[in-house]
């Protein structure tokens, strides 16, 4: 499979599927944990009264979803300062995520917002910068970063897990692209695996690059510890995508030895497995943790009870354009080509609505604020 550095990236552009226009569930994360950004900025800011404050979001993806957290930092930093009656400090805002991002359009949305912002906060525009790479590796000086944000990121691995194939070179997942409850249970230690590696390396870096103990609030995908389940929420989701992959290799559309080798870099670990990994590395403190879900259909805001709540129909496409296919298409594409996309989507748009017949697909999320 292809290096995850050079394929892994949202879907760019101006399209009605890119990442830009099918973002909401990032939306509602980042506007859920508002007051705790804020509060940790001006946390920062009453221990240093810094004259600049050097901001990194880790894998900003592109699109308005961006420039919330540098709006919420921008505008808590100039009320609280306006209330302390001191001039605010300049804030250096860094974008980060691999190079295959879409740079372009992040740095137009970027103009159009400093221009929106001027409006509203005159004395603090943020300089914004843009790094690409991974953030499994060092991005930048040593304690030059105050603050660090990352938003639906985390559960990005660096690689494809290792171990996902016998000692002969055969796939150990078949008919599976994460996983399952068919999969071995190597493939779900394989995955754990790799998990802890990241966060490992994470945490060291990021303690090189933090200055004066600055805090890391971090949002990504988690899994319900109560399932005691090796594969957790995601797997529904994605193993509903794998049912359409294979269904396209019966019917002669897909290359099966292709799909069996296909196995998406995510993970979506238990809070318990994250946890145990941030008390062995013992480089963090963990100030605070909420673990909130969302509905799969980023439209649909009704609770379970709510059996009226919205066509199923309807809400499988919402589900597959705003929540998966801008995210997982261009790899997707990548690795099996363009001219199946289409047929792909709108056969997991139709397995999502009959899953939503039987139970409202729900997504585990997690957000944590850790201090050096």
């Amino acid at each position: 499979m292809c290096n995850v550095k050079l394929f892994l990236c949202m879907g760019g552009g101006d399209g009605e599927t890119n990442y830009a226009k099918n973002s909401l569930i990032q939306d509602k994360a980042i506007s859920r944990t508002k007051p705790i950004v804020e509060e940790a900025i001006k946390e920062v800011y009453n221990s240093l009264n810094p004259k600049s404050l050097v901001v990194a979001d880790l894998g900003c993806s592109s699109g308005p979803n961006t420039f919330l957290v540098i709006s919420e930092i921008v505008e808590a930093i100039g009320d609280h300062c306006r209330k302390l009656g001191h001039n605010p400090p300049e804030i250096q805002y860094i974008l980060n995520d691999l190079p295959g991002n879409d740079f372009n359009t992040l740095f137009d949305y970027s103009e159009k917002f400093k221009e929106k912002l001027k409006e509203v906060e005159e004395e603090v525009v943020p300089y914004v910068v843009g790094v690409p790479g991974s953030f499994y590796g060092r991005l930048f000086p040593q304690s030059s970063v105050h603050f660090i944000h990352s938003s639906y990121s985390l559960h990005w691995l660096s690689q494809v897990p290792q171990g996902l194939k016998s000692d002969t070179g055969l796939p150990l997942n078949k008919r599976n692209i994460y996983i399952a409850k068919s999969s071995p249970q190597i493939v779900a230690e394989s995955y754990l695996k790799q998990f802890q590696m990241g966060l490992f390396s994470i945490s060291h870096v990021k303690i090189l690059i933090t200055r004066d103990g600055g805090p890391m609030i971090l949002i990504f995908f988690g899994k319900d510890d109560r399932t005691k389940a090796p594969c957790g929420e995601l797997s529904s989701c994605f193993g509903l995508l794998a049912d359409a992959l294979n269904a396209m290799v019966l019917e002669g559309i897909m290359n099966e030895a292709k799909v069996e080798d296909f196995n998406l870099p995510i993970y979506a670990a238990s809070m318990e497995e994250v946890m145990t990994i941030v008390e062995t590395i013992g480089l963090f403190h963990v100030e605070q943790v909420e673990i909130f879900e969302t509905n799969w259909d980023p439209f649909d805001d009704s609770s379970d009870d709510d059996e009226s709540a919205f066509d199923n129909f309807a809400s499988g496409k919402n589900v597959v354009n705003c929540s998966i296919r801008a995210v997982v298409e261009p790899m997707f594409e990548k690795y099996f080509g363009e001219a199946i996309m289409d047929e792909l989507f709108s056969r997991y748009a139709k397995n999502v609505a009959k899953h939503l017949l039987g139970e409202k697909g729900k997504h585990v999320v997690f957000m944590m604020a850790l201090r050096k």
